[in-house]
Order: C-alpha cells, then structure tokens, then sequence
C-alpha cells in the first residue's frame, strides 16, 4: 500500500514577474512521472469519501489507478465516462472544498492532488486526438432543445447524445461555453480548452446555433411547438448586480461582467483589440469571490497599474479559491479587508476618481453563517480609483423566464424545479445551474444538469411509450 507519508507533488507554476506580463496560463502541468508519482499516493479506501464529493460522480480511484499504473489514455476514458468536460473541471473547480477534503490522506498530511491528476488526464487524452467518449446508444427518434452553452449546458447536452437523443443547444453569444468562455480568464483557463471541449460534444452529434437568444430571437414555447419533445434551461446568472451607493453611474465604473466579457470573450487586452478595455492608474474591485480575483488579476494583465481588492470580510471569509487569492498576492494585487465602499468620487473631467470606504468590523452571523460585517462610525477614508469594477455577485438572466408564460420562478428570478429532477412548472421543462441555484460553481451547475439529463431520458422514454400505445390501440367500432 502507498505510504501517506509521501509529499504531495505541486503542479510547477510560471514565475509571478513572468506571467503578470501576458494572459497566458498559470499552472504548467504534471509531468508524466510526477503524475504517475502523485496518483500513487492514494491508498485505495474500500469506501472513498472522495467520490461522495465530487458533484457528478467520478469513479476517482479508478482514475488515479490508471494513471499511477501509466495508462493515461484509459484514465482519461474513464473521466469522460461521468464528466463530459474534464479538462475545464480539472482547473477551476475547487476541489480542495469538495473531493479532496473528503481524502482521508488529508487528515495527518495533504490529500491526493486529484484536480490536478483530473486535468493531467484530460489534457493527455486531447493531446492524442482522443474524445475518450465510447459510442452513443441508437438513435431514439426524440430532440431536445439545450437553451445557454454553458457548464450546465454542454453537460445536459453531452448526456443525453450519448443516451441516443438528438440535442441542439441555443447559445445567445457567438462562441459557445458561457461563463467558461467570458467570465474565467484565460489565464486560469486558455479558451483553446473549452474549444476542444465543446468540439468533442460535437463529435458526439451535438449541434451548436449560435447568435439565437431565447426568449427573444425564438420563444421557449415555439421550440416545443416546432421541433422539440422537451427543453432544458440553463441559461445560468449574467445579470450583475450593483453596489445602490452614490456616484455609482460615472464613467469608469464597471460590472466585473462586462469588464471580464469585454477582456475574454473579445480580447481587450490585445494592443490592437478593435474594442480595447479601459485601463486605469488606479483600479479598485468590489468583492470577495473569484470573480473578483479574476478581474483584479486581469486589470493587473492589462496594464492596471496599482490594482486594489476591497472586501468587508476578512480573508477567512473570503468565498474565492485560497490558490487564487495566493497567486492574486504574488502578482502584487493588495487588499483592503474590512472595508466596504460608500460613495464614488468625480474628478474634473466628472469620470471616477476615488472611492469612499468605511471600515468595517465583524458582529453576529448572518443567514450565510459567517459574521456579518458592521460599519464602524467615524472611519471612512479614500481611496484613489480611476477604474472601478463591481464584483459582488449575479442573478439570473431574466430573458427566458420573462418570456415564457406559466414558468414558476422563485422571489430573487430563479426557475423553480423539483431538486430530484430538475422538472419545472412546464411539462417537459428541465432547468439546471446558476438560473436555478444562483451563481455557484462549474461543477455544481454540472451535477445537476446530470441529474436533469437523467430525468429528461425518462420523460422522453415514457413519452415515446404513450405515443406507442396509442398508436397500436385499436380503433374504437373496429
């Protein structure tokens, strides 16, 4: 049995005086003998917790066995057989929150590197021309339309192509993968990945339409009633939200969605970028969260001179990736915590020229169970910003639901479904993600687009049968 006692082997990382220069990524990747290393560290539970933590279900032994005995390219078949986008998944999901706190190596040392393993796999796999997908089951005669392209997205639609069913996914920007294509830099994850990704759904007979907004370019009911046996909704949470304080309208004041769409989906950051971003002396970001980090550390890429994160929690309290709050602090990004703004600025020439900020301390939790932060009297000061970036959080895109008549909705816009299934309000209606849960992670938003295809296979299935049996019943006086 592997000892536990070995030292986790880190991924090499680009050096921060480098990689602050280009968008180009972070972590550099195993080495085969440092993956094979790695994957050996784990110790074989007859009942890994790890799985239990991993929201779509990866059989993670079996995986890391693979690789730990060098057979890469099965390793890989085997993460394709329950997450359809492993590459993407093995670099920014948190598995230090979800698989691998639940490894027991993890109790008197580190745990096994499993995201790490889970993008060495993946990448190896692409790297050889490989899908790692087996064949789809036979044609089933049923469509389903996919409305948004996104992590919830591309995985209902990867799943019910392999079940057979014909899938064709609505996407309302130009280039497919949602939050993965404008919201999460290039840096943490190159678009050349999702790309590959989304072109193995492909090969599987997903077809792609792309500039076709639901809800305004064609209706929800319109899909049903022209080509489709059921939809799923997984339009996920791009509708920003704002800090209500005052001087929030001057110009040089954005939300992190549009500054980050603007950065990656059309490449801002290039010099001769035909709709090149603002760039600020002093740029200021609002928030806690990845997203937050993201723009910070893109600002910084783009020529952001001094970047500054205001946050009124303390680190502890911090809900982004302790990995990206690390590499945010080696780029020289600095952080005001216990801090919240309260009013912007205006220079003379009536843009953005510094944010009024209140200290904060920490008082009783709040319904999120962390300690509510309190304004302390008497404590505000200023800080310079010629940029300012919002990045305190998402709803979701009202575009469909507002469109679609007798779709149930909770109070703050998000499609209710039955959490077993993923069912609306609407007979054959599924809906999976940010638009239900509000924003949360690409994996969680995976793990119940998974249960929603499994659901939709069954609704299908079942609806085929009654169609069946009314055919074959004989008819009435005969």
């Amino acid at each position: 049995m592997p000892s536990n006692a070995v030292s986790r082997r880190e991924m090499p990382e680009r050096p921060a005086s480098k990689r602050i220069k280009d968008f180009d990524e972070v972590p550099l990747g195993y080495s085969c003998d440092d993956a094979r290393a790695e994957a050996a560290r784990c110790v074989g539970c007859k009942r890994p917790q790890c799985v239990e933590g991993c929201p779509v279900g990866i059989n993670i032994p079996e995986f890391l066995d693979l690789i730990a005995q060098g057979r890469f390219i099965e390793a890989g078949v085997k993460l394709k057989e329950e997450n359809s986008l492993p590459a993407i998944c093995g670099r920014v999901c948190p598995q230090e929150s979800q698989c691998e706190v639940k490894c027991i190596l993890g109790r008197k040392g580190e745990p096994v590197a499993i995201g790490a393993l889970e993008r060495f796999a993946a990448d190896y796999l692409r790297k050889r021309g490989s899908t790692g997908f087996g064949d789809a089951a036979a044609p089933s005669g049923c469509a389903v339309a996919v409305i948004g392209a996104g992590p919830a997205g591309l995985t209902v639609a990867g799943e019910l192509a392999r079940m057979g069913h014909r899938v064709v996914i609505f996407e309302a920007l130009h280039e497919p993968g949602g939050v993965l294509m404008y919201g999460i830099p290039e840096f943490r994850l190159p678009k050349a990945i999702v790309r590959a990704e989304v072109a193995d759904l492909e090969s599987l007979g997903v077809e792609l339409r792309m500039d076709m907004p639901v809800g305004k370019a064609i209706t929800l009911d319109e899909l049903l009633d022209v080509e489709f046996d059921a939809v799923f909704i997984g339009t996920g949470a791009g509708l920003p939200r704002f800090l209500g304080i005052p001087g929030e309208n001057l110009p040089g004041i954005l939300s992190a969605n549009e500054y980050l769409t603007r950065v990656n989906l059309m490449r801002a950051w290039e010099p001769d970028s035909p709709t090149p971003v603002l760039v600020g002396r002093d740029t200021v970001v609002f928030g806690g969260g990845n997203v937050a980090l993201d723009s910070a550390r893109s600002a910084l890429r783009a020529g952001g001179g001094r970047v500054t994160v205001v946050y009124r929690r303390t680190r502890a309290e911090m809900p982004a990736r302790v990995q990206e709050v690390h590499h945010a602090e080696e780029e020289g990004i600095r952080f005001e915590f216990l801090s919240a703004p309260s009013e912007f600025i205006a220079g003379e020439k009536g843009a953005v020229c510094a944010v009024r900020c209140i200290r904060m301390e920490l008082g009783e939790p709040d319904a999120s169970g962390r300690r509510r932060p309190v304004p302390i009297p008497s404590s505000e000061y200023e800080i310079p910003a010629d940029l300012a970036i919002v990045a305190i959080g998402n709803s979701p895109n009202p575009l469909v639901t507002s469109t679609t008549g007798g779709l149930e909705v909770e109070k703050w816009g998000g499609v209710k479904v039955d959490p077993e299934t993923g069912a609306t309000s609407l007979k054959g209606v599924f809906a999976g993600g940010d638009i239900v849960t509000g924003a949360a992670t690409v994996i969680e938003a995976m793990g119940a687009a998974k249960i929603a295809a499994g659901a939709i296979d069954k609704y299908l299935k079942e609806k085929a049968r009654r169609s069946a049996a009314v055919d074959s019943a004989p008819l009435k006086g005969k």
